[in-house]
C-alpha cells in the first residue's frame, strides 16, 4: 500500500526558521506514515483578485500540489499574535478563485514552535476558523505548541529530548489516524 502524502506548509520564510526544524522533525518521525512534501511559499505574489484572470504560476503550483496531496500539515510560527502574512497569502491563493478551493475536505493539522512559553497557541487560533471556513477536516487534538529552545531540534529535524520526541511522536501517530479516518474526502475536486 502506497504511503499518503502530506503537503507541509512553513507558515516562516527565514532559512533558519525553527518551524522549518518542527517540520522536519514531524517529517522524519512519521516516514513510516506518510511522505511529507514540503510547499514553497515563499515566492507568492501578494494576493490581489484582479491576478485571478491570469492566474501565477508560483499559485497554480501550490495549489496543484494541495490537490495532489492527501493531507496539509501547518507548521506555523506566530507574529504579533497572529500567523504570518506569507502563510495567509498561501491560504488565500489556494481557495481562490471562488468555488475552486484547493483544500476542501482534506484532512489537516496545525502545529508551530516559538521561544515563547505559550508557543504558538495565538496564532494557531486565528488559523482554526479560517481553515474551518475553507472545509477543511481540522485534527482538534492533540494539539501541539512547542516552546523551542536552543539545540531542541537542528536543520536535519533530530530532536535532542527525548520528552520532546514522544510529545511529537503522539502528535504525528494522532495525525496520521486522523488522516486515515479521513482518506475518502483527502482529494479535493477543484474544476
Amino acid at each position: 500500500m502506497a504511503k499518503v502524502t502530506v503537503a507541509v506548509i512553513i507558515g516562516s520564510l527565514r532559512k533558519d526558521s525553527i518551524n522549518l526544524k518542527l517540520g522536519k522533525a514531524l517529517a522524519k518521525l512519521g516516514q513510516d506514515k506518510f511522505e511529507a512534501k514540503f510547499l514553497s511559499i515563499g515566492d507568492l505574489p501578494l494576493f490581489n483578485q484582479d491576478l485571478e484572470a491570469n492566474f501565477p504560476e508560483t499559485a497554480t503550483r501550490l495549489k496543484n500540489d494541495i490537490v495532489a496531496a492527501d493531507a496539509v500539515l501547518f507548521v506555523t510560527p506566530e507574529y504579533n499574535r497572529s500567523m504570518p502574512g506569507p502563510l495567509k497569502n498561501a491560504i488565500d491563493w489556494c481557495s481562490r478563485p471562488y468555488g475552486k478551493n484547493a483544500f476542501a475536505g482534506k484532512p489537516a493539522a496545525i502545529c508551530g514552535a516559538s521561544p515563547g512559553a505559550i508557543g504558538t497557541a495565538c496564532a494557531q487560533s486565528s488559523l482554526k476558523p479560517i481553515l474551518s471556513y475553507l472545509d477543511i477536516a481540522l485534527m482538534g487534538q492533540p494539539e501541539m505548541y512547542l516552546h523551542f529552545t536552543d539545540g531542541l531540534i537542528d536543520g536535519e529535524g533530530n530532536i535532542t529530548n527525548d520528552n520532546t520526541k514522544k510529545f511529537l511522536q503522539k502528535f504525528v501517530d494522532s495525525f496520521a489516524n486522523w488522516i486515515a479516518q479521513h482518506a475518502s474526502n483527502s482529494k479535493a475536486k477543484v474544476a
